[in-house]
């Protein structure tokens, strides 16, 4: 890690603090969980913003907050409603973290969110940035929150090359930032992430013109400002191929639920195959589970971007005649694959599908109609 003298180091940051205050009092967003300052609120939200685009939650937070408006109704809530209010968020594994943690509040901490930094820490799905966010923000508490935006402010005021993907480095700006955070560190931590959303955007974004920390600023003094922050190449993605199958009786939709375990876990989805398969394939993987198409139509290819792996998907939608379904929650054909039929009212109020599938979803919903009686 880069040397700094610790002592420059306060002094440099400690002259941010009224600047940055003065601008967030005048610039600061207008977000529906900022309008108190409700701990249950903050959490909901701080959970929804990972990996998430702020304008994207607002629509997420509101129907959330609106079914399950208190950590007792998180807590009862059945998981697959629970995912089905947070379907088209993507990473499920944080609405079922929230579940949990909700339900360790109700035991251990008389159904209210600690304000203890080390007590949220210890709640499945909270780090040490949503620690500091819930606490300093619903109370009060002085303790920061270094999120992405915070780290990318820090490095560039110090023209800090420390990488910002090493725990270690985040751990170095909370100490420094604990040092001289105000009274009022909700405002603070607040601050450091609109003016991160707003102006000191990544990389040749970055509104410096506008910024009210420039004067402070040693990457902006020095023109460095799109080379900072620093942080390690992202590993590539891997690419999958997959055929997905777009399965049509009567106006229904077959959908097959993925195991409990691994990537969308437990989630619904449209039956699907490794690779890239032909036509004759797909009527053979039709065959093998005892249902014969009476057309198959190509669809549109489709991609879809996961944290680690990439979809390349192919697509067809296969018309089948009511008859040859199969009973409900019974296995079909050669396979022991179990297949649901839903209507298109129960994929928009029951069942939680992963956004990989929604362009083919949305295609069910829109055009099935003139296409069974075509």
């Amino acid at each position: 890690m880069n040397t700094h003298p610790e002592t420059k180091i306060n002094t440099t940051l400690g002259k941010i603090v009224q600047p940055l205050l003065r601008w967030y009092k005048q610039e600061a967003r207008m977000l529906p969980w900022r309008e108190n300052r409700n701990p249950y609120y903050i959490w909901i939200s701080e959970i929804m913003l990972q990996q998430t685009r702020v304008e994207a939650v607002k629509p997420y937070f509101s129907r959330f907050i609106t079914a399950l408006p208190t950590i007792a109704a998180l807590a009862a809530v059945p998981e697959e409603d629970l995912l089905k209010l947070w379907e088209g968020l993507g990473y499920y594994s944080r609405a079922r973290n929230l579940k949990r943690a909700a339900e360790k509040i109700m035991a251990e901490h008389n159904d209210l969110l600690p304000a203890d930094f080390n007590l949220l820490l210890a709640l499945p799905g909270i780090g040490r940035y949503t620690a500091g966010a819930i606490s300093s923000i619903a109370y009060g508490k002085r303790v920061p929150a270094v999120d992405g935006n915070a780290l990318r402010i820090i490095m560039r005021l110090l023209a800090c090359r420390d990488d910002i993907l090493k725990e270690k480095t985040r751990r170095q700006v909370e100490t420094w930032l604990q040092d001289i955070l105000p009274p009022d560190s909700g405002a603070f931590n607040q601050a450091l992430m609109d003016l991160g959303a707003s102006v000191c955007l990544p990389k040749k974004a970055a509104k410096c013109p506008d910024c009210p920390l420039k004067q402070f600023c040693l990457a902006y003094d020095r023109n460095e400002v799109s080379l900072l922050p620093v942080k390690t190449e992202k590993k590539v993605r891997r690419i999958e191929a997959r055929t997905v199958l777009l399965v049509i009786a009567d106006e229904k939709i077959a959908l097959q639920q993925r195991p409990a375990k691994g990537l969308l876990a437990g989630l619904w989805e449209l039956p699907n195959f490794a690779g890239t398969l032909s036509a004759g394939e797909i009527r053979q993987k039709l065959s093998d589970l005892g249902l014969h198409s009476r057309s198959l139509l190509p669809l549109a290819p489709s991609r879809h971007i996961f944290s680690h792996i990439e979809w390349h998907m192919t697509a067809y939608c296969a018309i089948i005649e009511p008859n040859k379904v199969a009973e409900e929650g019974k296995a079909y054909g050669k396979t022991d694959t179990v297949l649901c039929w839903s209507k298109k009212t129960d994929l928009q109020d029951r069942y939680a599908l992963p956004s990989a599938f929604i362009p083919y979803v949305r295609f069910f919903l829109d055009k099935s109609a003139a296409i069974i009686d075509g």
